[in-house]
């Protein structure tokens, strides 16, 4: 993506392989800020804290971090607990788990001296992986959005729901790629952007994605999106995912479970965009199986913006002392889901289908494609 006249990924790694510079999503929209990560404990605190966040690049971190773990000390033991502890660092989204798990495979063959070297190798066949996933999602899912075009003869109206961009991805995004290739192509359209409380991944990252690409969107309070449904004001919904079931259940950020309720109840299309390694192919129920994240109450309770003069300041939103609660995720049965949009193509969220296209074996197997893009700025 290009900030600033720039091309950046969101996670790429120092010439001398001994960081990895990240963009702290934490200061978007109002700043632009670059950090250095220089120990895999540096990279759990970054995952924790969501200075980096999105199910596909918290993947990329965890391998990133595993290669600075080897860097400091390639023993199996070493590797093993700070694998340990950055797949523990987001209990919901699989892609973190699923990267550590390979960088681990991929290292434990091989003699102690020759692990560094082989670990930054394989985080960087990670991320240049998940770009060539992306943009296969994109070209795959354009073709939903051109098709509406052809039929309506106007601006696409898409609705989307936290960010599932470029920003939670390596590079080109899962429920925005299909909108950037499109938008790339000449297709005219418009994206409603869900705020997505309590984080606001929406209003502050999604919307400022956009209008660095120059797409044209509205952010929406979370609430209204049913009432654009209702009065034929979306075409059709896009949304990311941290993780898939085998039978097609999708865990998203909270309140992705409503827009699908709203979507169905008017005829309204629910895609979800997903690179096949998010696909958790050991559950079945969604529902009753998937762990939830909590996170603290304080991103209920407070919010942080940019005053009159400028300055960023953190307010509280509820009385004093007032109990919150704050579920990161929810999930959407199978049955509201339209199709799943894939690196490999569209596919109906039945277990068949999925089973059909992405399986079987694990997700090594089925990563994607081709010729990954090589730049790391």
């Amino acid at each position: 993506m290009r900030v600033h006249g720039n091309d950046y990924r969101t996670i790429w790694p120092d010439d001398a392989r001994r960081r990895v510079w990240i963009i702290d999503q934490t200061c978007l929209p109002h700043a632009f800020r670059i950090v250095a990560l220089d120990t895999w404990q540096a990279v759990d605190a970054a995952i924790r804290t969501m200075q980096v966040r999105g199910a596909p690049l918290i993947g990329a971190a965890g391998a990133y971090g595993v290669a600075l773990a080897a860097n400091a000390d390639p023993s199996d033991e070493a590797i093993t607990a700070a694998g340990r502890a950055l797949a523990s660092a987001r209990p919901t989204a699989i892609n973190l788990r699923w990267a550590v798990a390979r960088m681990e495979r991929r290292l434990a063959p091989l003699p102690a001296p020759d692990r560094a070297a082989a670990a930054w190798r394989e985080a960087a066949a990670i991320a240049d992986e998940d770009v060539a996933i992306n943009r296969a999602i994109g070209t795959h899912g354009k073709t939903l959005i051109e098709a509406v075009g052809r039929r309506t003869r106007r601006a696409v109206q898409v609705l989307t729901h936290c960010n599932a961009g470029w920003l939670a991805t390596v590079d080109r995004g899962t429920a925005l790629a299909p909108i950037y290739a499109a938008h790339d192509a000449g297709i005219p359209l418009h994206v409603w952007v869900d705020e997505t409380r309590p984080r606001n991944q929406g209003a502050s990252l999604t919307a400022w994605e956009l209008q660095q690409h120059g797409v044209d969107f509205t952010v929406i309070a979370d609430n209204a999106g049913g009432h654009l449904m209702q009065h034929g004001r979306v075409d059709l919904a896009i949304v990311g995912c941290d993780r898939v079931t085998a039978h097609g259940d999708v865990c998203n950020k909270i309140g992705t479970y409503l827009k699908a309720l709203a979507a169905h109840d008017n005829g309204v299309p629910f895609y979800v965009a997903l690179p096949s390694p998010t696909i958790d192919w050991t559950i079945a129920d969604g529902v009753r199986e998937i762990p939830i994240e909590e996170r603290g109450a304080d991103e209920v309770t407070h919010i942080t913006g940019r005053d009159a003069d400028g300055a960023l300041r953190r307010v509280l939103l509820t009385p004093e002392g007032a109990p919150a609660a704050n579920y990161g995720f929810d999930v959407t049965p199978a049955r509201l889901v339209t199709a799943l949009v894939t690196e490999r193509g569209i596919v109906p969220a039945t277990a068949p289908d999925i089973r059909a296209m992405l399986g079987p074996g694990n997700a090594d197997d089925r990563n994607a494609p081709t010729t990954p893009n090589s730049h790391s700025r």
